[in-house]
């Protein structure tokens, strides 16, 4: 039986958050984009913007608010109270994780969505693909890498990729599917051997679930939308919001 939350409307799943659900949203909202936060001081968006340029397959872009905005043109819901999760970020440090951010929404901040690989997890599913964490309930682990991202006025830092473990014979549907979405990521930056781009353990994900990699798959790694809240900390940036890992923006924009 399909998971209800898949049939949700974006409308529904917000109206949940708002009222208090947590949990992250992998295999929420089938047919509609999800997307990461980011929102930045006014001072720091044309940094964001260029980093985002230099970084497409990272940042993909969806869209940009005006400063102080709490919704956007692709998101018909309150940014401050309608994911199901948030983080708060003071010179650089994570320093705390909130359910709403009505308080610390701040009149400069620029909300920026990016594109998230969630949105394609139901085209995998459909095409025989595995996606391990929504079979087992958990968060898609993420990892920071040694990869360094293209570095943009203050901001710099590096790549942050989310995995899936594939069974070797589905590893080029995988690749075929996810490339169809480049808004959303598109194709995998690596595949195979985790220590070519610096992950030493997965079993010890930065961000997120640890999920098994069992014999004959493969780990597939995809470029992630925690990367501009990496390069938050990494630059010292002074104040920023973001989303929870994981706890998506379901916007109103069709995965097509």
């Amino acid at each position: 039986m399909a998971d209800p939350r898949s049939a949700l409307t974006p409308d529904q799943a917000r109206r949940r958050f708002r009222a208090g659900e947590r949990r992250p949203t992998a295999g929420w909202c089938d047919g509609w984009t999800q997307a990461n936060l980011i929102a930045v001081p006014e001072s720091l968006a044309g940094d964001l913007k260029l980093f985002a340029e230099r970084n497409p397959q990272a940042c993909p872009v969806l869209d940009v608010g005006e400063p102080g905005a709490t919704s956007t043109a692709i998101f018909n819901g309150d940014l401050r109270t309608d994911l199901p999760g948030y983080r708060l970020y003071r010179e650089g440090r994570p320093v705390a994780d909130l359910d709403e951010v009505v308080e610390h929404w701040r009149a400069d901040l620029v909300p920026f969505l990016i594109g998230c690989s969630f949105t394609f997890e139901a085209a995998l599913a459909r095409a025989g693909v595995p996606v391990r964490h929504v079979e087992l309930g958990v968060n898609v682990p993420m990892y920071r890498t040694a990869v360094a991202c293209a570095p943009a006025g203050v901001l710099h830092g590096p790549l942050v990729v989310s995995m899936r473990p594939v069974p070797e014979a589905l590893v080029a549907t995988a690749i075929e599917v996810s490339g169809r979405y480049p808004r959303v990521h598109g194709a995998p930056v690596h595949v195979g051997d985790p220590a070519a781009i610096g992950i030493g353990d997965l079993s010890r994900p930065d961000f997120g679930d640890p999920v098994p990699v069992r014999p004959g798959e493969v780990p597939l790694f995809w470029a992630c939308g925690v990367t501009p809240q990496q390069a938050v900390m990494a630059s010292g940036v002074e104040y920023a919001i973001g989303h929870l890992p994981g706890h998506m923006a379901i916007t109103d924009l069709r995965e097509t």
